[in-house]
């Protein structure tokens, strides 16, 4: 039963010292990551067994700030006509 490996992994999680996380925190926390690391929408929502990747993208979105700064940084430079730093290339607009 699915509850059986929720009760598991929290008794497992206390032992260890862990912060409190169900499961379903520590996927939306994968799925978090691999989105601000710049992972393709399309991988992580194969990833995750999602039909479509737009409700990947709008259930799983979390903002860094990291990943903020790097896109206001991005913005200013196409604004002042320079290029777009490799590492913002991968940032993908939610529509």
């Amino acid at each position: 039963m699915p509850s059986h490996v929720s009760d598991w992994f929290s008794r497992i999680a206390r032992a260890a010292g862990l912060s409190p996380i169900t499961l379903h925190g520590l996927r939306h926390g994968a799925a978090s990551m691999a989105s601000a690391a710049g992972t393709d929408v399309k991988v992580v929502s194969a990833e995750l067994g999602h039909s479509t990747t737009h409700f990947t993208q709008v259930t799983y979105q979390s903002v860094f700030p990291d990943v903020v700064k790097a896109a206001a940084e991005a913005t200013a430079a196409l604004l002042r006509g320079a290029s777009v730093p490799a590492e913002v290339g991968g940032l993908v607009p939610v529509r």
